[in-house]
């Protein structure tokens, strides 16, 4: 990539900056793990971005989209969203849910929808972040992925 991020896997000595990066944003550190945070990125080895996944079997829950200030308005977000997509392609994710408070038109003009919290599947209500770390006024979201 031309502006020298790069995206890899998050490994366990990338837990505190991810921390570091979710509560600057105003994010749930509560449930930080390494099996749900997926991608980073990084610019002259310091993490810019990341992005995290939560695998229910053909359902997955996008997690902790999140940006440095320093690296916003150049589309990262964007492509953090559409490389976590392949990744739980790879996975036989079918579609994918969110629930946001205030990036849902951000993720409508990337094919995201809005939906009743009452259509979740089970997998996704089961989840911390719908049942207690985020609020009830969080817009849910969904989209179904490409074959």
């Amino acid at each position: 990539m031309t502006d020298g991020i790069r995206f890899r896997a998050t490994t366990k000595s990338d837990l505190d900056a991810c921390t570091e990066l979710l509560s600057a944003a105003g994010l749930p550190v509560a449930d930080v793990s390494l099996e749900r945070l997926a991608l980073i990125a990084e610019r002259d080895g310091k993490a810019c971005g990341l992005i995290g996944l939560e695998s229910y079997g053909p359902v997955g829950l996008l997690r902790s989209l999140v940006i440095d200030p320093s690296c916003r308005n150049a589309g990262l977000g964007r492509r953090l969203v559409s490389a976590l997509e392949q990744q739980a392609r790879s996975q036989g994710i079918d579609e994918l849910w969110l629930l946001t408070i205030d990036a849902d038109r951000f993720f409508e003009r990337l094919g995201y929808r809005r939906e009743k919290r009452d259509s979740a599947p089970p997998a996704i209500v089961a989840t911390g972040e719908f049942s207690g770390l985020c609020p009830d006024d969080a817009v849910l979201m969904r989209k179904r992925l490409a074959t």
